[in-house]
C-alpha cells in the first residue's frame, strides 16, 4: 500500500511511504483449509466415477439390447425354416389327396407371419446398433461386429460380500464421506478464527525533514466479534451433522439397491436355467414326433402348429430371459460400485 502522510498546502515537499503487509495466522487455519480442499478433490473424483459408471451401465444396456435383438433374429430364422417344413408337408399331403387346402394355407400363414417379423427385427437390430454406437461415442452408422457374449449363469456372490463391496466401493458413498471430511475441516477452520493473527508491515518512507528511511510495523489482530464466530461454528457443526445424516441415509439406500439387484440376478438366473435346461429341451423333443405323426396322417396340422408355437414361444422367452439376466448382472455390479469388473465378466 502506498500513502501520503503529509502534503503541505504550499506544495514544497511531501511525507510518503510504500508499505508491504503480510499476515500470519497463529492457528492451524491454513492446514484446515487444505483438508477442506483435499476433501473437495475427493468428492469431485467420486462424482466423476459415479458419472463414468452410469455411462458404462447405459452402454452395457445398449450392448445387451443389441445382443437380444440379434439373437431374436436368429431364432426367427430357425422358426421360419421350421414353418416352411410344415408348408412342404401340408403341400405333400394335399398333392397326395390325404390333406386339404386349408391346411396348406394355415401353414403358409405361419411362414408369412415370421417373414414379417424378420423384416421388423432387422430394423430393430439397426436401431440397437445405432444406440450402442452412440453410447460408445462412435458414429451412429458404424459397423458393429458380431457380439461374443454368453449369459453369466453363475450364482452371485454371497450377500455379506456384496454388502461389504458396496460400502467400500460405491462412489455415491465416497461423495458423502468426502462431504463429512470437508465439514469437519470447516469446523476446525471456524474454531481457529478465535486465535489472533500476526501482521508485519514494512517498506521505504520519505519525509521532508529526514529524507529517505525505512518503516517497520509489527502487530497482532485480536478477534472481538465472538457472537459472529460462535454463529459460524454452529453453522459448520450443523452442516457436519447434515452430512452424517446424508451418509447414513445413502448407506441404507445403497444396501437396499444392492440387495434388490442381487435378488434380481437370482430370479433371472433361475428363469434362464429352468427354460434352457428343462422346459426348452422337452419342447424341442416334441417337434419331430409331431411332424412325423402329421406326415403319417395321425395328427392334424393344427396340433403340430400348436406344438411348434409352444417351442417358438419358449425360444423367444429364453432370449428375453438371457437379456434380463445380463441386465441384472450389470445393475448388480453398478450397485456395488465395481461396474468395470462386471463388464469384463
Amino acid at each position: 500500500m502506498s500513502s501520503i502522510d503529509h502534503l503541505p498546502f504550499m506544495l514544497h515537499g511531501v511525507d510518503a511511504s510504500l508499505m508491504v503487509e503480510q499476515r500470519f495466522p497463529l492457528s492451524g487455519v491454513l492446514g484446515h483449509r487444505r483438508r477442506a480442499a483435499e476433501a473437495d478433490a475427493r468428492r469431485f473424483r467420486a462424482e466423476s466415477e459415479r458419472v463414468s459408471q452410469d455411462i458404462q451401465l447405459d452402454a452395457a444396456g445398449a450392448f445387451l439390447m443389441l445382443r437380444e435383438r440379434r439373437e431374436m433374429a436368429r431364432v426367427l430364422d430357425a422358426q421360419v425354416a421350421l414353418a416352411r417344413q410344415f408348408v412342404a408337408a401340408a403341400s405333400a399331403r394335399y398333392s397326395s389327396g390325404t390333406g386339404n387346402q386349408p391346411e396348406v394355407l394355415r401353414a403358409e400363414i405361419e411362414v408369412a407371419r415370421f417373414e414379417g417379423a424378420i423384416r421388423t427385427i432387422r430394423a430393430e437390430v439397426a436401431s440397437a446398433e445405432a444406440m450402442l454406437n452412440a453410447s460408445l461415442g462412435r458414429p451412429a452408422d458404424a459397423v458393429v461386429p458380431p457380439l461374443e457374449a454368453t449369459p453369466v449363469t453363475a450364482e452371485p456372490p454371497a450377500w455379506a460380500l456384496v454388502r461389504d463391496t458396496t460400502l467400500h466401493r460405491r462412489p455415491e458413498l465416497e461423495v458423502a464421506r468426502a462431504e463429512i471430511s470437508r465439514s469437519q475441516a470447516e469446523i476446525s477452520e471456524m474454531n481457529s478464527m478465535y486465535w489472533p493473527m500476526a501482521m508485519i508491515r514494512t517498506g521505504p518512507a520519505y519525509t521532508m525533514t529526514d529524507s529517505w528511511g525505512w518503516m517497520l510495523t509489527i502487530g497482532v489482530s485480536i478477534p472481538l466479534q465472538r457472537g459472529r464466530l460462535n454463529a459460524g461454528v454452529r453453522e459448520a457443526e450443523a452442516m457436519a451433522e447434515m452430512a452424517r445424516a446424508d451418509l447414513a441415509a445413502m448407506t441404507r439406500m445403497a444396501e437396499g439397491e444392492a440387495a434388490t439387484a442381487r435378488n434380481q440376478v437370482l430370479a433371472a438366473r433361475q428363469r434362464v436355467l429352468a427354460i434352457r435346461d428343462d422346459v426348452l429341451p422337452r419342447a424341442r423333443q416334441a417337434i419331430e414326433p409331431s411332424v412325423a405323426a402329421y406326415a403319417a396322417g395321425t395328427m392334424p396340422l393344427v396340433s403340430v402348429i400348436d406344438t411348434a408355437q409352444a417351442l417358438w414361444s419358449l425360444e423367444a422367452e429364453l432370449v428375453s430371459a438371457e437379456f434380463e439376466l445380463g441386465l441384472a448382472w450389470a445393475r448388480l455390479e453398478r450397485a456395488q460400485g465395481q461396474f468395470e469388473t462386471g463388464a469384463r465378466r
